[in-house]
């Protein structure tokens, strides 16, 4: 495979897993849509991102899943959080008649940072798919591309982050409804919920 076959692949790949629905890529919408703190999130994600590529393809990422306690201490710590955020995205559905994205919220920068740290540190999906999919096949590369891998990956997850975050504003016709995010708020607390359990069910 040549340099431009190996960074497509990488971009193609990391593409692919990044354009999943999830939490992660839900609150980069929502703050794209009320335009704050949007360069600072996109940031923060593509740096998470790389930092764990880059292990993963240097062979970490296999390593790491081979010892049961990394395994089990990070399975029930994220099935916690994810429960907990779960439930307060559950109560926000129920207990929120209606809601206005278009309406800048009062949070704080760091609270945002810090809601999307953990849900994209403490979710085990984020390792098994920087460390060990992205990794795995990165690693598989001729040694001398996996570099040009890598810098595909890392390139395919920025792009994907950037054109959410700032390109949702294009959407606001479509996303400016409350029922909508009724309706994401609710989609979100089950599907935490859901891994929340499968977590547990897989960490025994």
């Amino acid at each position: 495979m040549n340099f431009i076959g190996s960074f497509g692949a990488g971009f193609g790949l990391s593409l692919s897993l990044n354009s999943a629905i999830g939490v992660q890529n839900i609150i980069l919408m929502r703050q794209g849509l009320q335009r704050r703190y949007v360069g600072r999130l996109v940031v923060f994600c593509s740096a998470v991102d790389a930092v764990l590529m880059t292990l993963g393809v240097s062979g970490l990422g296999t390593l790491l899943a081979a010892l049961p306690l990394f395994k089990m201490v990070l399975s029930y710590s994220g099935a916690l959080f994810l429960a907990v955020y779960g439930l307060l995205s559950l109560r926000k559905m129920l207990s929120e008649p209606e809601v206005d994205v278009e309406v800048a919220s009062s949070v704080s920068a760091r609270r945002v940072l810090m809601t999307m740290a953990g849900v994209t540190l403490l979710n085990p999906h984020v390792y098994v798919d920087t460390m060990l999919l992205v990794g795995t096949t990165g690693a598989a590369q001729p040694r001398a591309l996996h570099s040009i891998f890598t810098v595909g990956a890392v390139s395919g997850s920025a792009a994907w982050f950037s054109l959410l975050g700032y390109g949702v504003r294009w959407l606001r016709p479509w996303l400016m409804r409350p029922l909508l995010w009724r309706a994401l708020d609710g989609f979100t607390g089950l599907l935490m919920i859901g891994l929340a359990v499968s977590l547990v069910i897989h960490a025994q």
